[in-house]
C-alpha cells in the first residue's frame, strides 16, 4: 500500500470499493469477528512488511495493556472487496477494520455491515473538538458518524519556490496564477507544470477533481442530481486543458511520469499527493531526485520546493483541497465494548506509534487531545519518514510547508460524499468517465462544455445503474 502514487493507492480503495454485494463463499482462515469477549479480530488495509510490523507491535502493546487479544490480519487494498463481500456472505465479519477509505465506508454503510451507533460514542468521550471537523463531517452520512477518522493525505500543488521567486511569481492558488506561472516559467528545458491524463487512471479523475472542487464544479448537488454539465465544471475542464495542451510535457502523463518530470527538475510544478514528500526529500532509493543541482545535493528539490493544498477557481465562493480520509470502521458483528477499546487505543496511546507507519502520508485528523489541542500534530512533525533512508520531515522542509501540510485535514473536501453519494463515488473511480472526458479534450480540439456534458452523460448513466 505504499503510494508510489496517488492514483495507484487511492484507486485500490476507492474504486475498489464500490459495491459489496452479499455473495461468494466465506473463507477458511478463522480471520472473521471474534466471540470471545477477550479477543478481537482487527483487520488492517496494509500489506507493506515493514508496516504491519509496526502495526503488530501497536497491537500487542494493546494486548498487554488492555488484555483483550488482538488477531491481527493483514489485508491488501486490492483484496479488501472480495474478503469482505466473502465474510459477510458467511457471517464472519471481523470486528473491527482500519485504514479504510472514504468511499469503502460508504459502500459498508450501504450494504448494512457497520455498526453506525458506536463510532460517534467513541468520537464524543476522545473529545469532538480535538478532530478535524472537515474529517468528521465527511465520515456522516446525515446524523450517523459511520467511522472514526484516523488520518488522510492531501493533494498538493508543489511548485518551485526558487524559480517563482526569481520570476516575481505569486503562489500557485489560485487558476489565474497556476496559468500565469506556467506561462512564464515554460521552456525547453523547464515544463510549466506536469499533470496527469492518462484516462484509465484514477490519478487524472483525481486531479481533475482537486481543480475542480474550488471552482464550484460538483458532482451532485444536494438532491443527488448530477451537475457535471455546470459551467462551473465546464470552466475547470478548459482551465485543466489549456495547462496541458501549452504548458506540460508532451504525451499522455500518470503518476510516475509526473513525478519523474518534476524530479529532474523539468517542471515548475506538479499536482501529487503528499506521499510525495519523503521522496523528494530523497528518503526512496528508487524514487530518487535526478535534478541537475541534485547530484551534488539530493535535497535541493525538497528545499525549494513549496506546497499549496488550496486552490481556487474565479467561479468558486472559496479555495478548496482534496485528499482521503482514512478511517476506523467498527463491523455489524463488532464485539462492541473491547473493540472500541481497541479503536479508542488507535486515537490516543497508540496513535503516534500509528502515524509513524508512514506520516507522509498518515496526516493526523485528531489534532490533539483534551489537554494539548495540537498533541498530535506537534508530534507528527517529529517522525521519521521515508523508506531507505529515515528522517523527519522538518529535517527538510521549513515550517510553513509542514503547517500547510498538516493543517491539511481542517479543510479536505470530496465529491459526492456530503451529499450522500458516496456510492456513486466510488463507481465513478471504478469506470473513470471524468478522466476519459478530460483526455479527449486534451488529446483533441474540443471544449470544456463538451468535456462537461460527456461527463455528465456517463456519470448520470452510472447513477442510474445504482439505482
Amino acid at each position: 500500500m505504499r503510494a508510489t502514487s496517488i492514483g495507484r493507492r487511492a484507486a485500490a480503495v476507492l474504486a475498489g470499493s464500490v459495491v459489496l454485494a452479499a455473495c461468494g463463499g466465506g473463507d477458511d482462515d478463522d480471520s472473521g469477528g471474534s466471540q470471545d469477549a477477550d479477543s478481537i479480530t482487527v483487520w488492517v488495509v496494509e500489506d507493506i512488511a515493514d508496516r504491519v510490523t509496526a502495526i503488530e507491535a501497536i497491537a500487542d502493546a494493546f494486548s498487554q495493556s488492555s488484555g483483550v487479544e488482538v488477531e491481527l490480519v493483514s489485508v491488501a487494498e486490492n483484496d479488501f472487496d472480495q474478503l469482505i463481500t466473502s465474510s459477510a456472505a458467511a457471517g464472519d465479519l471481523p470486528d473491527v477494520i482500519g485504514a479504510v477509505g472514504l468511499a469503502g465506508v460508504q459502500s459498508m454503510a450501504v450494504n448494512e455491515l457497520l455498526d453506525t451507533e458506536t463510532p460517534a460514542t467513541i468520537v464524543d468521550e476522545l473529545g469532538e473538538d480535538t478532530f478535524a471537523q472537515a474529517a468528521l463531517e465527511l465520515t456522516r452520512d446525515g446524523d450517523a458518524q459511520l467511522s472514526v477518522p484516523s488520518d488522510g493525505w492531501p493533494q498538493l500543488m508543489v511548485y518551485r519556490k526558487d524559480l517563482f521567486e526569481a520570476a516575481g511569481l505569486e503562489p500557485p492558488t489560485t487558476f489565474d496564477a497556476i496559468t500565469a506561472a506556467a506561462e512564464a516559467l515554460d521552456s525547453e528545458a523547464v515544463a510549466g507544470i506536469a499533470a496527469p491524463t492518462i484516462p484509465g487512471d484514477a490519478f487524472t479523475q483525481q486531479s481533475f477533481e482537486y481543480f475542480a472542487l474550488g471552482n464550484g464544479c460538483e458532482l451532485v448537488d444536494d438532491e443527488g442530481t448530477v451537475t457535471l454539465d455546470s459551467p462551473e465544471c465546464a470552466e475547470t475542464f478548459d482551465f485543466y486543458a489549456d495547462l496541458v495542451r501549452n504548458y506540460s510535457v508532451a504525451g499522455n502523463q500518470d503518476v510516475d511520469t509526473t513525478r519523474a518530470t518534476y524530479f529532474a527538475g523539468q517542471a515548475a510544478m506538479v499536482v501529487w499527493s503528499s506521499f510525495i514528500l519523503d521522496e523528494l526529500a530523497g528518503l526512496r532509493n528508487d524514487a530518487l531526485p535526478t535534478c541537475p543541482e541534485c547530484r551534488a545535493d539530493p535535497t535541493f528539490l525538497a528545499q525549494n520546493s513549496g506546497v499549496v493544498t488550496a486552490v481556487e477557481g474565479p467561479s468558486g465562493d472559496e479555495a478548496a483541497s482534496y485528499g482521503e480520509i482514512t478511517s476506523w470502521v467498527l463491523t455489524a458483528d463488532s464485539a462492541t465494548e473491547p473493540s472500541s477499546e481497541f479503536v479508542r487505543y488507535m486515537l490516543s496511546d497508540g496513535y503516534v506509534d500509528w502515524l509513524a507507519v508512514a506520516p507522509e502520508g498518515k496526516i493526523p485528523t485528531r489534532q490533539g487531545s483534551a489537554e494539548d489541542p495540537e498533541e498530535y500534530v506537534t508530534a507528527w512533525e517529529g517522525l521519521d519518514a521515508g523508506v531507505d533512508t529515515l528522517a523527519p520531515l522538518s529535517d527538510f522542509y521549513d515550517a510553513e510547508t509542514l503547517e500547510t501540510v498538516r493543517s491539511s485535514a481542517e479543510t479536505i473536501q470530496r465529491w459526492g460524499f456530503e451529499q450522500g453519494e458516496g456510492q456513486l463515488v466510488g463507481a465513478t473511480l471504478g469506470e473513470l468517465p471524468v478522466a476519459a472526458a478530460l483526455n479527449e479534450l486534451v488529446s483533441g480540439s474540443g471544449t470544456g462544455e463538451e468535456a462537461a456534458q460527456q461527463a455528465q452523460a456517463a456519470v448520470s448513466e452510472i447513477q442510474q445503474s445504482l439505482e
